[in-house]
């Protein structure tokens, strides 16, 4: 509630899982590992969810953890990618084309434009996530990754508050 802004991004994190474990398996980036992080807007590293499955989409993992009712009744603003659209409360997300209206008014592309120079600043807080050399190729269930992250989450507050910036 102290943060004037947040930034919410999800990643995955490779995990090697053998191949009958199809439930925590994403097609799409064939991955098994989704981490779901909170930044601040210095881009550091606040808060990260325990690991689910990598086929489980932004929006849900945030539905699921809490994360919405918990940003909505803290009242904090927090900008989110087009992943985490529908989310409601005070998740903001960038306007999306619809396929009946091909193409977004100019104000509509200078919204998402502020909206992604936000944005990026968070991307700072999934670098330094994926920058710890165990998270590269876990073996491990998904579950058993959430130690893991938890641990590196604790290790990088220890480091950000010993030089302030």
């Amino acid at each position: 509630a102290r943060l004037a802004y947040a930034i919410l991004d999800g990643t995955l994190i490779p995990i090697d899982r053998r191949a009958d474990e199809r439930p925590y398996y994403s097609g799409k980036h064939k991955q098994h590992g989704d981490v779901q992080l909170l930044a601040d807007p210095a881009g550091r590293l606040v808060w990260t969810s325990p690991a689910l499955p990598g086929a489980v989409h932004d929006v849900t993992a945030a539905r699921k953890i809490g994360l919405i009712d918990a940003l909505t009744g803290a009242g904090v603003k927090t900008f989110a990618d087009k992943g985490d659209h529908g989310a409601g409360g005070t998740i903001r997300t960038p306007f999306k084309r619809h396929r009946h209206r091909p193409w977004l008014s100019r104000g509509q592309r200078d919204v998402n434009r502020a909206h992604a120079r936000i944005r990026a600043i968070g991307e700072r807080a999934v670098a330094t996530l994926k920058a710890w050399k165990v998270l590269t190729k876990l073996r491990c269930c998904p579950h058993g990754a959430t130690a893991l992250v938890q641990a590196i989450l604790v290790l990088q507050l220890v480091e950000d508050s010993r030089y302030p910036g």
